[in-house]
């Protein structure tokens, strides 16, 4: 267990943050201490609660009940209804997480999920989400979007764009920067000191030898060759189609992806209530669940805690990994 508690983000207060917030501490109990920032109102009526004023105090916050930092937002918490009104506090409680963590007040920043257009309509957000803002934030170049259940983990060398649009963005440097920063967290947030890294290809059966597309020779080849030669395990580029089977699931620590969907459709079809969403290459442990903000059953308490419970974990493990590899 972590020295610190984990920072746990509010989210979009329509969504279901408040609910699997609560249903994490029920089911993690004393175990795993975090604190969620947010606003105590938009918490269902009757929850158990209990505000503190220094995140140090969630320890002693009794296991059945949630420790909430308090941060005002402006309008109540309408379920499926996202406000204009809250949304410059939901991007202020992610600041808030981000500025308790580098102070050392908090063990790691976990996000709850956040509704990208209501931010952008009300906030003039100008992030994709997360992963862009929380590299701003911490004022770092490059960071990588990592998927991970105990099944498998993924990264997607292109990330929220349009599938037109993947073979332009696809460049040497880019993807070369993505491989090295998934070995570097495999090594130091998963504890893995020689990561196995495949790499999928752009194409059906990886292009054929060029007959269905010339990306993996002309880019993706060269790329694995360099980082190879760099003493990374590197291999690929592979077929999608059959990187993703038990065994060939057992020859690799993670797999790097060429767009956003040959990613996460397997990692969702295997895990879906248990995948973490990670940001690698922040200076700070950053885990969210895998989901979103879930509108159409927010306020029904019907909402699977499953995926946060996993990030909450997962951030931990990571907190102590990284604990045991800058002590090393």
């Amino acid at each position: 267990m972590s020295a610190r508690p984990i920072a746990l983000t509010c989210g979009e207060p329509a969504g279901i943050g408040p609910e699997i917030a609560l249903g994490a501490r029920a089911r993690l109990g004393g175990d795993l201490p975090f604190f969620l920032i947010g606003d105590p109102a938009h918490l269902p009526r009757g929850a158990a609660i209990r505000e503190i004023a220094d995140p140090r105090q969630a320890r002693d916050v009794p296991a059945g009940t949630l420790p909430v930092l308090p941060h005002p937002f402006p309008a109540p918490a309408a379920p499926g209804r996202p406000d204009a009104a809250n949304a410059a506090q939901v991007v202020a409680v992610i600041e808030h997480a981000v500025r308790l963590v580098q102070a050392g007040d908090a063990g790691a920043v976990v996000t709850g999920p956040i509704h990208k257009k209501a931010l952008q309509d009300g906030a003039g957000f100008a992030f994709p989400g997360h992963t862009e803002y929380l590299a701003a934030l911490a004022g770092v170049e490059r960071v990588a979007m990592m998927l991970a259940c105990p099944a498998l983990r993924v990264v997607p060398a292109t990330i929220h764009i349009a599938l037109a649009a993947v073979p332009a963005a696809l460049n040497r440097d880019d993807l070369a920067a993505t491989i090295r920063l998934t070995a570097a967290g495999l090594r130091r947030d998963f504890a893995l000191p020689a990561p196995r890294i495949a790499v999928a290809g752009l194409n059906p059966h990886a292009g054929e030898g060029g007959a269905m597309g010339r990306e993996e020779l002309e880019l993706i080849s060269p790329v694995i060759a360099t980082l190879r030669d760099e003493g990374l395990a590197v291999s690929g580029p592979h077929a999608a189609d059959t990187l993703f089977h038990d065994a060939a699931r057992a020859r690799y620590d993670a797999a790097v992806c060429m767009y956003h969907d040959q990613a996460l459709i397997p990692i969702k079809t295997l895990d879906f209530a248990g995948g973490v969403n990670v940001t690698l290459g922040l200076p700070f442990v950053r885990t969210s669940p895998d989901h979103g903000t879930a509108l159409d059953i927010a306020g029904q308490g019907v909402a699977d805690p499953s995926s946060l419970v996993a990030a909450l974990r997962l951030a931990d493990a990571m907190i102590r990994n990284r604990g045991a590899a800058d002590a090393g």
